[in-house]
């Protein structure tokens, strides 16, 4: 799966209640935009090139899969949303919220509307200082220059000063409190998608299943009376071996874990892939393999209807998945609602999917991060 860009944008504001315009703004961008992974201390500063009031400015760090075109027209959505009126007249001016691109990875993108890096960014002291609270490993792809270098070299010497901080939206949601999240779904529900993505955004170590390297799955949709058992047996070794390995490398009392699975999804695709004399036996396997296995903090389940279901594992077209009936999918969504019912001590959260797209509609990401935010706060 690709990775998201990184991309800087420059806040500020010098009109009104400075530092309500920047968190209002904030939560705009991270609703509707990116994900805001970080914001600088905010730094009051000197209007730049005209009189005016001082400035109370800021950088963020977002994370997103829109390209720098897109990002644009809708951060500058935001400030008209926000009361800035542009007025075509030469200059700067006074403005409720200004929000300007910096940088896009390491990219440089020069349109009639966009330059990036940012032109006079290295002559900024009010864009430097907030750049360099980021603490990234961002080179000006120009100048070949860190944050740190460039301000040690710019020319600007207006005083610069930290007025308070601002929490990220991301650091908000609290997704640390627990030390080990799996995410659960359906074939083609998105989880791995959504686990990755949560990964990048928060730092967490990732956990993600090696289904494509078992030699029995394109045989089982082939042929699944004959390949179901060993299927099953090899995938229950394999979670296994892999959950055993993976979180004996990371503290599970420190570090921040998330994985697209859990061992107990085994038991539930055995129970309707195996014979009934099978299945015997394979519980019984399983059931001395689960004890051993570390069970998760929070358990999340992502609902998807079957038609959706269909559509999705058509779009990611891997061959060996195209002729999966909508039967077996909706067997497969009632064993996990039915096994999830019988948890007593595993803590789960169950969400509706079918209408959402968390990669496309960054609302659509920020609601599962507040639903998993919800039940964290009601722990």
């Amino acid at each position: 799966m690709k990775k998201q860009h990184q991309v800087i944008v420059s806040i500020g504001s010098n009109q009104g209640n400075r530092l309500d315009n920047l968190i209002a703004a904030i939560s705009f961008i991270h609703k509707e935009v990116a994900t805001v992974i970080k914001v600088s201390k905010v730094y009051e500063t000197p209007s730049w090139g005209f009189e005016s009031e001082s400035f109370y400015n800021g950088a963020l760090l977002l994370h997103s899969f829109k390209p720098a075109q897109k990002i644009l027209t809708q951060l500058l959505a935001i400030e008209k949303k926000m009361g800035r009126v542009r007025s075509g007249e030469e200059g700067y001016q006074a403005r409720i919220i200004d929000l300007d691109i910096i940088a896009f990875d390491e990219e440089v993108i020069e349109t009639k509307t966009l330059q990036v890096p940012h032109s006079q960014m290295q002559n900024r002291k009010f864009v430097l200082f907030p750049m360099h609270d980021l603490k990234l490993d961002w080179i000006h792809p120009v100048l070949k220059k860190s944050v740190a270098e460039l301000i040690e070299e710019t020319l600007d010497n207006s005083n610069c000063e930290i007025v308070t901080e601002i929490v990220s939206p991301i650091d908000k949601i609290g997704l640390k409190k627990y030390n080990y999240i799996a995410i659960e779904g359906n074939i083609g529900a998105g989880k791995t998608t959504l686990v990755n993505k949560i990964a990048e955004d928060c730092n967490a170590k990732l956990v993600l299943e090696r289904f494509a390297d078992n030699p029995f799955l394109p045989k089982f949709y082939k042929d699944q009376n004959r390949y179901a058992f060993p299927l099953e047996m090899s995938f229950l070794a394999d979670r296994y071996q892999q959950l055993t390995d993976d979180l004996a490398q990371f503290d599970l009392f420190k570090d921040f874990i998330v994985a697209d699975y859990h061992n107990f999804k085994s038991l539930i695709f055995a129970k309707i892939t195996l014979q009934e004399d099978e299945y015997r036996l394979y519980k019984n396997m399983f059931e001395i393999i689960h004890r051993e296995t570390p069970k998760p903090d929070l358990y999340v389940y992502l609902y998807q209807n079957t038609d959706r279901l269909l559509e999705n594992i058509k779009k990611r077209g891997r061959s060996y998945e195209q002729d999966i009936q909508a039967e077996y999918l909706e067997k497969i969504n009632r064993g996990y609602l039915d096994y999830i019912k019988t948890q007593t001590n595993l803590k789960v959260l169950v969400i509706d999917v079918s209408t959402l797209d968390f990669v496309k509609k960054q609302e659509d990401y920020v609601f599962l991060l507040e639903e998993i935010q919800k039940k964290i706060e009601s722990d």
